[in-house]
Order: structure tokens, then sequence, then C-alpha cells
């Protein structure tokens, strides 16, 4: 008979529990079943009488248990008590889930508990000392009442705790206890135990733990810490949890991460990975080197995983994981740049930059008509199309899913005023946007048409208003892009400086030293067109103090650096 008994508590699969028993039995540890009450009474049959052939198996009383309720504290008392008046060769009582998986051969975890007699493995700290409570009820699961299911009754649970808080109803802790909370799933002598189930107080211990919210991670840890004489507040069971408080589930891929995990049991195992369930309950003898169980070799698995699952990749968008506003793990995957006003004032701007960075440049992505891509494509990567109604359903997504899609080659696109302006924001809160703002700029096609002047009027007005609003978002303390404005005065008066800094800070390997601007458009009369604007009611002073010579550059002033919004 072995030293090491078994406690199981069985709600599904069924045929794998029966799998599991036997392996433990199959090394003298006798097993003691619970199967929760809401199993029907033909399965639970069934379920006896295939293991009615093994002597080391039996069944204790059933209770229906609740995530959260007292059911399953009741179903492992039921449990524990058989074990110890059917067994009294137990030294140790392990508790499991029937989705425990043994990792390593029974014999080590029974040597290894020998060697420790009076060592009760089980996680047992203050609410000061976790951080792994969900919801905010740490010290409140404790004096508080919870008479309802959070998982059934959502909406009475929450209205409840409300209600007692408002009313400053609290529960009194018995004398005598301090509580404490860990894992469910814990290893106990026969000692701890037993003082533990016939405590002379346990009817007001049991009574004041049936309303403590979560009492299964909260009864053994508090009591036990009455008896024990050594206590290691540490679970033999590896249990990983994700971010809302689930455990991890393993599947047949996660084969290596187990056996590198070194621990005796892993919860919870997939029921139908068969690949596991077949490496690890089977004869295990010699297969991995008898070591102390160190969980933590894979900590740094499980974290990467969570970190993916709640924060997932940079300018990744998925179905599973749509992040809420501002809690993006960047909006973007890769760097791109914004040229505002460039277009306006340089005769084949795109064309230039192309040849002068190597990178693929866009037209206004963003124009009222179409998304201008390069080349004059249609459809570019992503199968994302040129149609602007379909662009302007979600613009966001639109170019997140450009970037996405050409990640590893820099973009580079017009923007202006006239385009749409739902995307200012993003662009403003992406830390992979370089955006160069020649301010005014849009003025110029409008001096080069052949409009009416009441038309060039009203039209300049509205492109104004908008890009004075568009700065102010640029400015803002939430932007993250990087950001260079210029009044387009500014920068006509000296082009090759802020161009050179534009071109370095793109980074590619065809950048160089500049030698010359591109070719800049015809300016000769601007300054009176924008006296004339003035004239007619107009005032337009995005443009910086323009000279109102025919022919700009008559007067030069001193060279003013470029505003850096950050």
């Amino acid at each position: 008979m072995s030293s090491l008994g078994i406690l199981m508590l069985v709600h599904t699969a069924l045929h794998r529990a029966e799998q599991v028993a036997r392996h433990w039995t199959a090394s003298g540890c006798p097993v003691v079943i619970h199967v929760d009450q809401k199993v029907s009474d033909k399965v639970y049959s069934d379920f006896v009488t295939a293991c009615a052939d093994e002597p080391l198996i039996r069944f204790s009383d059933r209770h229906v248990c609740e995530w959260g309720g007292w059911g399953i504290v009741a179903a492992s008392q039921s449990a524990a008590e058989l074990m110890l008046e059917a067994f009294p060769d137990v030294h140790h009582v392990y508790l499991s889930s029937g989705a425990c998986l043994p990792l390593r051969p029974v014999d080590e975890l029974i040597d290894y508990l020998l060697d420790r007699p009076r060592v009760d493995f089980i996680e047992s700290a203050t609410t000061a000392d976790v951080s792994w409570t969900i919801g905010g009820l740490d010290q409140e699961r404790f004096t508080l009442r919870f008479p309802f299911s959070w998982r059934k009754n959502r909406k009475l649970f929450d209205a409840y705790v409300k209600f007692q808080r408002a009313t400053g109803m609290r529960r009194r802790i018995p004398d005598g206890i301090m509580p404490h909370m860990g894992s469910q799933w814990w290893c106990l002598t026969r000692q701890t135990l037993s003082a533990v189930l016939q405590d002379p107080r346990r009817q007001t211990y049991d009574r004041y733990f049936r309303r403590v919210w979560i009492p299964d991670e909260s009864y053994f840890q508090t009591l036990s810490r009455l008896y024990s004489t050594h206590i290691e507040s540490r679970s033999l069971t590896l249990s990983k949890f994700d971010y809302q408080g689930r455990p991890h589930i393993y599947y047949d891929d996660h084969l290596q991460l187990l056996r590198r995990s070194d621990c005796f049991v892993a919860r919870k195992a997939w029921s139908h990975a068969d690949r596991l369930y077949q490496a690890f309950l089977t004869d295990q003898a010699g297969a991995m080197r008898p070591t102390e169980p160190n969980p933590g070799k894979i900590d740094r698995v499980f974290s990467n995983a969570v970190e993916r699952r709640t924060r997932g990749r940079d300018g990744l968008y998925m179905q599973s994981r749509f992040p809420r506003h501002g809690s993006e793990n960047g909006l973007t995957s890769f760097p791109y740049s914004v040229f505002q006003g460039f277009a306006e004032l340089f005769e084949d701007f795109e064309q230039w930059l192309t040849e002068t960075t190597g990178t693929r440049v866009h037209g206004h992505l963003f124009g009222p008509e179409r998304a201008e891509f390069s080349g004059g494509e249609t459809i570019i990567n992503g199968a994302l199309s040129d149609c602007a109604v379909l662009r302007d359903y979600n613009p966001t997504a639109f170019l997140s899913n450009l970037v996405w899609n050409t990640r590893g080659e820099r973009q580079c696109f017009q923007f202006g005023p006239g385009d749409t302006q739902k995307i200012n924001w993003f662009l403003a809160r992406d830390k992979n946007a370089q955006i160069s703002v020649i301010t005014g700029a849009w003025a110029i096609p409008l001096f080069r048409s052949n409009l009416n002047f009441a038309d060039i009027r009203t039209a300049a007005a509205h492109l104004q208003q908008v890009e004075a609003k568009q700065i102010e978002v640029l400015r803002s303390v939430w932007a993250k892009a990087r950001i260079r404005s210029w009044s387009l005065a500014d920068f006509v008066e000296s082009p090759m400086e802020p161009l050179q800094s534009v071109i370095e800070e793109i980074g590619t390997v065809h950048a160089s030293h500049l030698t010359e601007a591109p070719t800049m458009v015809d300016l000769s009369g601007f300054g009176k067109f924008l006296q004339n604007l003035k004239n007619q009611g107009m005032h337009p002073y995005m443009m910086g103090d323009f000279p109102t010579d025919d022919v700009f550059g008559t007067r030069i002033r001193p060279y003013r650096k470029p505003y850096l919004v950050q």
C-alpha cells in the first residue's frame, strides 16, 4: 500500500478520469473519486461499474459543485474523510481534478513526499500578499456574504455586493483564524488534514466559509495554518491562469513544454489530447531525471502567451482580440511617412522622393475621389481597393492593413486638408508615423487654378479652417508620431535643410546628402494672390509671413529652424 492517496474531483470526461485513476493505482496509490452530482445517475453508475474491478478506487458522497461555491469544499471534505478512513497507511493526500495529468513517474512523487514526511504543500498567503484576485474582491470575500452565483446570477451578485458596501454590512471572521488564499490543488499530510476535518469548531468554520466567495481557495488554505508544523506555500500541481483568471488548457503541442516544467502533475489537460495522455500515462521509469519541480522554467513562455493574447502584435487587428481604443499594442506594424504640402510645392515630388529614398511613394491615399496608390494601381497588397467608399468605411483599418501587408517596405503618401480628416487622430497617435507638414501649401493649387476668385476665397477659407484643426491635433499632448511642421514662407526661403532632415529620418539605404532640391513650382505673384485674399476679407495666416513681391526671394530673412511638435 502506497503512502500517497489521491483525491479526484470529476465532472466531465469520465473516461479520462478512469484512465488517470488507474495510472495512480498501478503504483499502489489509492484513489477516492468525487463525481459532481450534476452528472446524470446513468453516467455515474456506468462509471462506477467500469472501475469496480480496481479495489484501490473508491467513490465518495456526491455534491453539487458550482464554481465559486461551497460544493467544491464539501466534495473535497467527503473524499478526504473516506480516504483517511478507508486507507490508514496513507501519509500524504493529494487533491486533484479529472483534468489533472501526472507528468512524472508516480514513484518519484512518492519518494519526494517520503523525504518530506511533515511538509504540507499548499499555497497559503494573506490577501495582502497576493495579486491574482480577479474582480477586486480580496479582503471583502471574507467580510461580505455571497448567496448568489457569480456565473448564473451576475446581476444579483453585483447588486448584493453593492448593497452590502453601501449599508456597511460586514461579517465577523471567526476568532482564532486569519484568512489565507491560494491554489485549490494541495497535498496535505494525514495529521494536518485530519486535524482540519476533526476540529471541534468545524461547524463554525463551515458555516462561515459557506458564504465566502470561492471558498475552495481559502478553506483549507486558512485552516491548515492552525495545525501544520511545516507549510511550503506552493502547489505541486502546475496550474497556470490567464489575465482573466481562467486556467490554461494543455494540448498535444504542449508536450515538450510540460516535460521542461519538471512538475509532478499538470492541470488542465484537454480530454482529447491523445498524445499527452499516451506520453505521460505509460511506464516512464527513467524517462525524466529526478529533479525539483520548477514551473518557473516555463513561466516566460506563459507570460509571452498572455502578452500575445492580450496585446497581440504591433498593428495586427484580429477578431479574437480587437483592441479597445487607447489600449492597442501599436496602431501599425512598420514606420511610414506622411507628406503634406510637398506635392503642391514641388513638381513631380512623388517621383523625386521615390528616386531619392527608394521607398514606395503613393499619392493622396485619402483623396476624395480614390486612394491614389503608387503607379496608378487600383489594388494593392492585401487586396486593398482604391475605392474611396470602402476606404472611408473604416479609414484607420485601411491604413493599418496597408502598412501590415507591406511591412518591411516603407510607405510614403501625400496628405492635405482636402483629404478625409477621420484619419487625423490615428496618424497623430501612431508612433510609427513620420509626419511632415508645410502649412498653407494648399493655397498653391488655388493660386494656379482658373477658378473665379469668389470660389477661390470660399475654398481657401474652408481649407485653412480644416488645416488649423489638423495642426491642433498634431500638437496635442497625446500625439506620439514624429511630427515636423513649417509654414510655407519659412520652408520656401530655405528648403534644403528641412528636406535633408526629412530624408535622413526615413533612414533608407538610398537616402544620401542632398545636393539640390526638387523643382519648385513658379510662385511669381503668389504674395499678391494672398494679399488679394486678405482684401476680400479672408485672412490667410497658415502660410506664414509671405512677401508680397512679384518674385519670391527678393527679401531674404534669416533661416528659422522647423518647429518640432514632438
